[in-house]
């Protein structure tokens, strides 16, 4: 048994350690996706090496390391938990819209289900992702309810629609680091008359399945967060970003944004996986303007995918500043970083997509 548990705590620092390397190798980038499921195991290597080992010089070693991840990973998580102070009211009596994002993966054939989804919950826009040339046949009758469509219909698991019961005042699909890897910027306004700007995302993740690195998703990422800080408008940024809210490169889009996390204050809201819950993590990440006020923001049913959707319901308020502390900035070395990411991003020629 003390060879377990010792054997144990070391599988778990190396896992623990590996993200800070700067190596985009999924094999340095996956450890981030499952950081509860690190933390859960390391206090329960813990409670092992205390009970059942020999102490000795190196045991010690190992317990002191393990406490310090323990700290680290729950000192990180505990900005996604409803105890951390998070500004999120805006005035009341503004217009309130509600968006829907959710990756409803290519191979699902409940098209059904989730047309009663989308009438059940009513949304003002919505977007899916991973929706190929069935999904968007699928999805027709339901246009008469939300005539402003922006239609990217790809069979390689990237393909994105983007459905609105209120008029774009612009709309424009970007491939920032890929011709096959689209997102969506989709300029609105609201009744109250404020101009706000929706961008629907989705980069390619690193895993041992896809893309052998996360050069294209954090070049993708990054390319997004600099097209939104030269618009300049209240934005609202959703969709499945195959990263996790606390991880490098959601700090660094954080930053180089000007945008805040939605997560923050509310709660981990783990979107996938949908079917496996004890392997669940935050990948479908909503961040806003310092004055957009989220009123809600939920995990919603299944729909037979293996996401759930992710919902938040907003308002805008351009003369409350309130958030405006909530928002990071960029250091010298993170602006050198991120100019070196997104060259990468654009190098990077993956053969794992196909139509």
């Amino acid at each position: 048994m003390s060879v377990f548990f010792l054997i144990l705590s070391l599988l778990l620092i190396s896992l623990s350690l590996l993200p800070f390397f700067n190596n985009q190798h999924w094999v340095f980038r996956v450890p981030e996706f499952i950081k509860i499921q690190l933390l859960l195991f390391q206090v329960i290597a813990s409670v092992g090496i205390f009970i059942f080992t020999q102490k000795s010089i190196w045991v010690w070693l190992i317990a002191l390391v393990q406490i310090g991840l323990i700290t680290y990973h729950a000192y990180l998580l505990s900005r996604f938990t409803k105890f951390y102070k998070s500004h999120n009211q805006g005035a009341t009596g503004l217009t309130a819209l509600k968006v829907i994002s959710t990756n409803i993966y290519q191979f699902n054939q409940e098209f059904g289900r989730f047309k009663d989804f989308i009438r059940k919950e009513n949304p003002d826009i919505f977007v899916t992702i991973e929706s190929n040339k069935d999904w968007e046949v699928a999805l027709r009758e339901i246009e008469a309810d939300y005539p402003y469509t922006e239609k990217i219909t790809l069979e390689n698991t990237y393909g994105m629609h983007l459905y609105a019961k209120i008029p774009f005042q612009k709309v424009t699909t970007h491939y920032f680091v890929s011709e096959d890897l689209p997102s969506i910027e989709a300029h609105f306004k609201t009744k109250d008359g404020e101009g706000f700007v929706l961008f629907c995302v989705h980069p390619p993740p690193p895993s041992p399945t896809e893309e052998d690195t996360s050069k294209e998703r954090d070049g993708d990422l990054l390319c997004i967060a600099k097209r939104v800080k030269e618009i300049n408008k209240p934005t609202l940024v959703v969709g499945d970003f195959n990263t996790v809210a606390w991880s490098k490169i959601a700090d660094l889009f954080r930053k180089n944004s000007g945008l805040i996390d939605g997560r923050i204050g509310r709660g981990i809201l783990a979107s996938y996986h949908a079917k496996y819950w004890f392997f669940r993590a935050p990948l479908d990440l909503v961040f806003h303007s310092p004055t957009i006020f989220l009123k809600e923001l939920s995990v919603l049913e299944h729909i037979g995918s293996d996401h759930f959707p992710i919902c938040c319901v907003f308002s805008i308020d351009s003369s409350n500043h309130s958030q405006k502390g909530e928002v990071e900035t960029l250091e010298k070395e993170e602006g050198k970083e991120t100019k070196e990411l997104i060259d990468e991003g654009k190098k990077e020629e993956s053969d794992n997509r196909t139509e």
